[in-house]
């Protein structure tokens, strides 16, 4: 039986009519292809990126299993449609917090029709994404069983300055009510979700020493999602923190070079997160203050390939 995802927090919504994804009770996710060639590149992406025996197992857990494609009943009621068939990323989760994190301070690549780019840069200048080389997409944070989640809107999301992200970033792991208007975070899950040896900062530094590799792709408007259970913490559990790549319609072949404007991106994201953590088992040690302003700098002297 397929049904509505509840804890989709960016995209296109499968509501109101509108063609959106959809999942079952397998944990299996299913995508509509896009209909220009954003959806056969996505395709191509999962196809090459699946078969390729150059991806080490360790990184692959960071991206969705991919099951191919599938003809489906489309939501919007248009009848049969082909949809990408990956892994729900989110199944078995009650109540997860969740953040999408769109990655670069470039969003668009130079093979782009010129309407996309000109719309891009339009996006990436109004949202953090030129000055800290990601931008926060959409989020839910879990409240309590009365309240349920806050969830707040696209446009507030997108006009987020780089303190708010500051702020939503803390606010994920704190114990305070997500719609208090305290300025005095606690962050008293932080260290259970971003720090130690599994957590957040962990796999995101995993994901880093890749990139700092990696010349086979380059992903361009790809997000993370930051997962955890809060629910868990309070029951003494495990956090459940992970993350997951996902979103590739506008990935491109890295012909030997390495992928600057993810990796500057994804060392911001790292320091932001890193400056909550204060002890050294729960901040391991890392440079990457110096990697993002030098990937930063590389990209603003002309260079974008």
């Amino acid at each position: 039986m397929l049904k509505v995802p509840d804890h989709q927090v960016a995209g296109h919504h499968a509501r109101d009519g509108k063609l959106g994804p959809l999942i079952d009770d397998s944990g299996r996710f299913y995508k509509p292809l896009q209909g220009d060639e954003r959806g056969s590149k996505e395709v191509a992406f999962y196809t090459s990126f699946s078969s390729n025996a150059r991806i080490p197992d360790h990184i692959r857990r960071f991206f969705p299993i991919f099951y191919g494609t599938q003809l489906l009943e489309a939501s919007d009621g248009s009848g049969l449609y082909p949809h990408l068939v990956l892994q729900d990323v989110v199944s078995g989760r009650h109540n997860p917090c969740i953040i999408d994190v769109k990655i670069g301070s470039r969003t668009w690549y130079l093979q782009a029709s010129e309407d996309y780019i000109q719309r891009s840069l339009k996006k990436d200048r109004e949202t953090t994404t030129l000055s800290l080389g990601f931008r926060i997409s959409g989020l839910q944070i879990y409240d309590s069983k009365e309240s349920g989640f806050w969830r707040p809107e696209k446009k507030l999301v997108l006009g987020f300055t780089a303190d708010d992200v500051r702020v939503v970033l803390r606010k994920f792991v704190s114990s305070n009510s997500p719609t208090d208007s305290d300025p005095e975070l606690d962050c008293s899950f932080a260290a259970a979700v971003y720090g130690g040896f599994t957590g957040i900062l962990a796999q995101l530094l995993e994901l880093k020493a890749w990139f700092e590799d990696q010349t086979i792709f380059h992903f361009f408007s790809c997000s993370i999602l930051i997962m955890y259970d809060k629910e868990a913490i309070l029951k003494g559990m495990s956090s459940g923190a992970e993350i997951k790549l996902i979103d590739f319609a506008h990935v491109v072949e890295g012909e030997g070079v390495i992928d600057h404007n993810f990796l500057g991106g994804l060392c911001s994201l790292i320091k932001m997160i890193s400056e909550m953590l204060t002890s050294p088992d729960e901040n391991p040690n890392i440079t990457c203050l110096q990697d993002y302003e030098k990937n930063h700098s590389y990209l603003e002297n002309g260079t974008t390939e």
